[in-house]
């Protein structure tokens, strides 16, 4: 799911340049003209943006092209470890002053001030108040002393032990016990299989204190860092504040080499079957690894290629996403993805499912089949219309609401930037450049994707689930025998018409009875003739946003206690029947492109309807809205599949400690 999220988020974020009706498709794509970026004389690069969302607020952030992957042998877990000590005091803010101050200011710790350690980067998150040149500066000192000025003294050091074993040990759950015995399979002889950022136990209690201030020092340095400022600031401004607090330091003498560690390929099908007593779900993990390094977007032709790559994953997933509507659904959730493994320098085609813990091999089955499916088949005119239709509508909405972004997501991508190369146009031009590329793209372009990746060798299958008494596990042999679908037998996919709407009754129009104005609130009231009051509210927070909920008192209180026993974990289906005689499937096939959801709960004491759209489909909200209160379907196959998911959530949830507790 991470790489769709990022696909997602690189197409919003994607600024328009107006091109010629014939496309250069060997064009460089653009930086953004409004991101002020530079690199100082000791390799520092940084990148500085303007951006009045929110107010009077700066995102200031440290990203440093180091991780556990560089940590020697006996420093495994320093590079977690150093990212605490720089919260414990460095020269301008000793001790605990740097969180005392930062509170003081309203910077809580955890929800704003953050950091992480992954395989290849550390990074830590400073948003602070912008309203003040006093916090500003103090602001960038923080980050100068992150960088060039922790206090690493065997005091402070030592004190630290417990906290970072602590972490050690709550991390070592279900999920991280499995990861840690198939992660040698996934990663097969490779760095990264033997350098979790969490490090190692025993080197964690008695690494001695050169080993961290070497990391520190080693790592640590000008040309593996990145500053990245963007809020309410002047640029000019924050300019001269980077080249201040950062330009007179200097890269080691002798500076060791940033290397990049291999993930080889093999020939070989690796399968990891692994059990824990506290896992609460199964899962089902097929991945093909690439053959070579990630191909870098760099001409508006990997542009295109990239959008070609959304489409295809789109389609995909809303076939998986109709089999787990189905009345016998295969998993709980399934999809598709091309996109990074732990390595950064490692991609791979991956499925993924969540199933019943002894379905797991029909639900590999089922991902198997349906890539098979789109290898041999490809996808239909109308997936590839609805897809196109989703796509424009969210870049035409991130557009409409350019001006109203928060500064998180342009730090975000200029990380990105920064670590990855990944291109940084910003939304004007990828509007624009969508809009001109979408219609050139057809069924040949997105049915070719996957032949190139669906492979025999450089396989991995994982297998993860609950350990118990009476649930067989797979064999190594059960799972290579389900990879075996006879394609002969395979058939094309078959696109049901959409719907033509999403009522199916005549409404009966109502009157309004009397209207109110709250100039204090500055909303207006509606009393119509059902009894319903409608509020609403001008607002200036998004361009093209409307929220809405509806609600009454009333809840699963007014329940008798057997009817609470009978429905307390079935009021969830009720999206799942849908409405107007209409299923869920074909719900979403008819929205697709139309920015617009509502959905009904029963809380405690009061039930009610929540939803958003767009000025441009708030017809469709009103129409959901309308066939929840008036349509709803009665559909027993579709609770049945509702139940088989829910049991295969919540099977194993006692088996979590907290959740048993």
């Amino acid at each position: 799911m991470k790489q769709l999220s990022k696909l997602a988020l690189g197409l919003l974020l994607f600024p328009v340049a107006i091109f010629a009706q014939e496309i250069d498709y060997s064009k460089a794509i653009p930086f953004d003209s409004t991101v002020k970026t530079g690199k100082l004389k000791n390799g520092l690069t940084y990148y500085i943006k303007k951006n009045a969302k929110p107010e009077n607020k700066v995102d200031l952030r440290l990203v440093i092209n180091a991780g556990s992957i560089l940590e020697n042998d006996d420093q495994q877990g320093l590079a977690h470890f150093m990212e605490h000590m720089s919260f414990n005091g460095t020269k301008r803010f000793p001790k605990n002053k740097l969180v005392d101050y930062l509170q003081s200011i309203g910077v809580k710790f955890g929800q704003h001030l953050n950091a992480y350690t992954s395989f290849d980067e550390t990074v830590y998150f400073l948003p602070i108040p912008s309203d003040s040149s006093e916090k500003l500066e103090n602001g960038f000192n923080i980050i100068e002393d992150w960088a060039f000025n922790a206090n690493l003294t065997p005091e402070e050091i030592d004190k630290e032990r417990g906290v970072v074993l602590e972490e050690y040990r709550l991390g070592l759950g279900a999920q991280k016990r499995m990861m840690g015995r198939y992660l040698p399979k996934m990663m097969y002889k490779s760095h990264y299989a033997d350098r979790l950022p969490i490090g190692k136990k025993e080197i964690l209690q008695n690494f001695k204190y050169d080993k961290l201030v070497s990391f520190y020092k080693d790592w640590y340095r000008p040309d593996l860092m990145s500053v990245i400022v963007v809020g309410d600031i002047d640029v000019a401004e924050m300019e001269k504040k980077v080249i201040a607090h950062f330009a007179s330091y200097q890269n080691p003498k002798n500076e060791k080499p940033r290397k990049t560690f291999e993930v080889p390929n093999h020939k070989e099908t690796f399968v990891a079957i692994e059990s824990d007593k506290e896992a609460t779900s199964a899962q089902v993990q097929l991945v093909y690894k690439d053959y070579g390094m990630p191909k870098p977007v760099v001409t508006i032709k990997d542009f295109k290629d990239y959008v070609v790559e959304g489409l295809f994953t789109t389609m995909l997933n809303s076939r998986l996403g109709e089999l787990a509507n189905s009345a016998t659904p295969p998993f709980t959730y399934g999809y598709s993805y091309h996109g990074e493994t732990f390595a950064r320098n490692k991609k791979a085609y991956q499925s993924v499912a969540m199933s019943q813990e002894d379905k797991q091999l029909n639900a590999l089955k089922v991902l198997v089949t349906e890539n098979e499916r789109a290898k041999k088949f490809g996808f239909t005119q109308g997936e590839l219309d609805r897809s196109k239709a989703e796509f424009l509508a969210t870049i035409e909405k991130s557009y409409n609401d350019r001006n109203k972004t928060n500064s998180e997501s342009f730090v975000g991508e200029y990380q990105a930037n920064f670590l990855e190369k990944e291109p940084t146009p910003g939304i004007e031009w990828t509007f624009a450049t969508m809009k001109q590329i979408l219609p050139t793209i057809d069924l040949k372009d997105v049915n070719g994707f996957i032949k190139e990746y669906i492979k025999d060798d450089n396989r991995v299958i994982v297998l993860t689930g609950p350990e118990k008494v009476g649930l067989k596990k797979p064999s190594a042999q059960d799972v290579l025998n389900a990879l075996k679908v006879d394609v002969d037998q395979i058939k094309p996919y078959e696109d049901v018409a959409v719907a033509k709407g999403l009522l199916r009754e005549d409404i009966v129009s109502g009157t309004i009875i009397k209207r109110e104005s709250n100039d204090i609130m500055g909303t207006k009231t509606l009393f119509l003739s059902n009894g319903v009051k409608v509020t609403y509210k001008n607002t200036d927070f998004k361009n093209d946003e409307i929220l809405f909920e509806a609600v009454s008192l009333g809840g699963s209180n007014l329940y008798s206690n057997d009817v609470m026993k009978k429905v307390q974990f079935a009021n969830g289906a009720l999206t799942e029947a849908g409405f107007s005689g209409l299923k869920l499937n074909d719900i979403n096939k008819f929205m697709t492109g139309k920015i617009a959801s509502v959905n009904p709960y029963i809380g405690n004491t009061t039930e009610g309807l929540r939803g958003k759209t767009t000025p441009k489909d708030l017809e469709y909200l009103f129409q959901m809205t309308h066939a929840y209160f008036t349509d709803l379907n009665l559909d027993v196959t579709a609770f049945e599949g509702y139940k088989q998911k829910q049991s295969a959530f919540f099977n194993n949830m006692a088996s979590q400690p907290g959740f048993f507790f």
